[in-house]
C-alpha cells in the first residue's frame, strides 16, 4: 500500500484562507520598520552548528535538545536557524556593516525547533525580527519597545503588557550567579528535575520554571536587580524615565531572564493572556558582546523577535474582522466572444485599479455554476459578459454581497464605476 504523506509533526501548512491574516502583519511590519528607518535584510536558513553554540549558549535547551543539526557531504556540521539574532550578527560581521557604523536592521522568515508541538510553539515557525547595532545607550532600547508598541496599534490589539528587567553585565550576572547558586543549593531538594539539571550548567534559567511547585521557592531566591552593577542600574533607571515619557506603561519583572546566554543588560518581554500557556508574543534584550563573541570588533547591541503564528492567533482571538480576501471583481464570461474579450477586459481593469485584484473565472460551465464560483471567491463585484454583452459593448454589473440590482455599463466607464463601489473613487 503506498504511503500517504503528511506534513512533519509541528510544521505546519499555511492554507490560503489563513494568508491574509499572515500577509495583514507582514505588510504591516514592512510599513512600520520604513517609518522606524529600518532596513531588511535577509540570511540563510542554514549556518554552521558552531555559530549558534558559540551565541546561544552550549547549555541552554536551545542548543542541547532543540536544534535540527546535521553533517552535510562536505563533514561540515550545520543547523537549521532556531533564531535569527546569530545568523544577523554572523552576517553583519562577514559584510562590514558595522565598521564604523551604526546600523538599524530587521529580517522575517522561518525558525526551526525540535520541541513539543503545541498552541503557539511548533517546530517550523516564523519570526520577524528587529535588532539595531551600535547604540550603547537605552535610548534604543525605549525605541524598540516603542517599535513593537506601535505594532499593537497598528494591528488593532489591545492587553498587551511589557515587562521588563536588568540582566547585568557578565561580571556583576557571575557575582549574583554565585549567590543564586547558594540559596538554591541550600534548597536543592525542593528543586525538579529540570531545575536540578540546570543547576549547574544554567542556574538563571531555573527564575524561568513553569513549575507552579518550584513559585515559592523561586520567589524567595535573591533578586538580580538588587545586585546590578552602578552602570547597569543606571542603564536600566534611564529606560524606565524614557519609557514613561513615551507613554509606554512597563512592568519590573525581577525574574525574567530569557533563555539565551548572549544577553546583557536590558531584557523584556511583552506578554498577552489570550493565546494559551504560550504567553510571551514579542520577546527581546540588548546583546553587547555578542558580535564580539562572534569575531567582529565590540559593538553594542540590542533587538527583539516576535512570533508571527503568535500574533496571528491573538488577532483572531480579538474577534477581528478578517483581512479582505482577494480577488475584488471576477468576471463571469458565458460564450467563447465573452471569454475572448474578457481576458483583454481583465487587463485594463488591473491597468486602471492595480491592488484590487481581478480573477476570471475560467474553465467555462454554465451560467448559475460560474456565478457560485464568483461568490465562492470572496469578490465583492460579479462583472458578466455574454455574446450580448460583448455585441453591445457592454457589462452587466453585479453586487455579490449587497442585495442590489444589476446594472449595465459600457466598457469605456467601467474602471470608474467599479472603482466607485470598491471605494477606490467616484463614478
Amino acid at each position: 500500500m503506498d504511503r500517504k504523506f503528511q506534513a512533519v509533526r509541528g510544521m505546519n501548512d499555511l492554507l490560503a484562507d489563513q494568508m491574509p491574516w499572515w500577509q495583514l502583519v507582514e505588510r504591516r511590519a514592512r510599513e512600520l520598520f520604513a517609518d522606524y528607518g529600518y532596513q531588511e535584510i535577509r540570511v540563510p536558513l542554514v549556518e554552521h552548528a558552531e555559530l549558534f553554540q558559540r551565541s546561544i549558549g552550549e547549555h541552554t535547551d536551545i542548543v542541547e535538545k532543540e536544534m535540527y543539526s546535521f553533517e552535510d557531504r562536505g563533514g561540515d556540521l550545520l543547523s537549521l536557524r532556531p533564531e535569527a539574532t546569530a545568523g544577523l550578527v554572523r552576517a553583519a560581521i562577514e559584510h562590514g556593516l558595522l565598521h564604523n557604523q551604526k546600523q538599524r536592521l530587521w529580517t522575517a522568515g522561518p525558525m526551526f525547533r525540535h520541541e513539543r508541538p503545541q498552541q503557539g510553539r511548533y517546530r517550523q515557525f516564523h519570526q520577524i525580527d528587529c535588532e539595531a547595532f551600535g547604540f550603547a545607550g537605552p535610548d534604543v532600547d525605549a525605541e524598540l519597545m516603542q517599535i513593537a508598541a506601535r505594532f499593537w496599534k497598528m494591528l488593532g490589539l489591545s492587553g498587551l503588557r511589557l515587562r521588563i528587567n536588568s540582566l547585568g553585565t557578565p561580571d556583576s550576572r557571575r557575582q549574583y550567579r554565585a549567590l543564586l547558586v547558594a540559596y538554591l543549593e541550600r534548597h536543592r531538594t525542593s528543586l525538579d528535575a529540570d531545575s536540578l539539571r540546570r543547576l549547574d550548567s544554567n542556574p538563571m534559567r531555573i527564575l524561568d520554571s513553569r513549575n507552579p511547585a518550584m513559585r515559592e521557592l523561586i520567589a524567595g531566591a535573591p533578586a538580580l536587580t538588587d545586585h546590578l552593577d552602578a552602570g547597569s542600574r543606571e542603564h536600566f533607571e534611564r529606560l524606565r524615565v524614557l519609557l514613561s515619557a513615551a507613554g509606554i506603561a512597563h512592568e519590573v519583572e525581577p525574574r525574567l531572564v530569557r533563555g539565551l546566554d548572549y544577553y546583557s543588560r536590558t531584557v523584556f518581554e511583552w506578554t498577552t493572556q489570550a493565546v494559551g500557556s504560550q504567553d510571551a508574543v514579542c520577546s527581546g534584550g540588548r546583546y553587547d558582546g555578542l558580535v564580539a563573541q562572534l569575531g567582529g570588533e565590540p559593538t553594542p547591541a540590542v533587538g527583539w523577535a516576535l512570533g508571527i503564528e503568535r500574533i496571528v492567533g491573538l488577532l483572531r482571538a480579538s474577534g477581528a474582522a478578517a483581512p479582505a480576501a482577494l480577488p475584488a471583481i471576477y468576471l463571469v464570461l458565458a460564450g467563447e466572444p465573452a471569454e475572448r474579450a474578457g481576458l483583454l477586459l481583465a487587463d485594463r481593469l488591473r491597468d486602471a485599479l492595480p491592488g484590487a485584484g481581478v480573477q476570471v473565472g475560467l474553465g467555462g460551465g454554465s451560467f448559475k455554476s460560474q456565478l457560485k464560483r464568483a461568490d465562492m471567491s470572496g469578490a465583492g463585484v460579479a462583472l458578466i459578459i455574454g455574446d450580448d454583452e460583448v455585441a453591445r459593448g457592454v457589462v452587466t454589473v453585479k453586487l455579490l454581497r449587497e442585495d442590489a440590482s444589476q446594472q449595465e455599463c459600457p466598457w469605456e466607464e467601467l474602471p470608474g464605476r467599479v472603482a466607485a463601489l470598491l471605494g477606490r473613487g467616484k463614478s
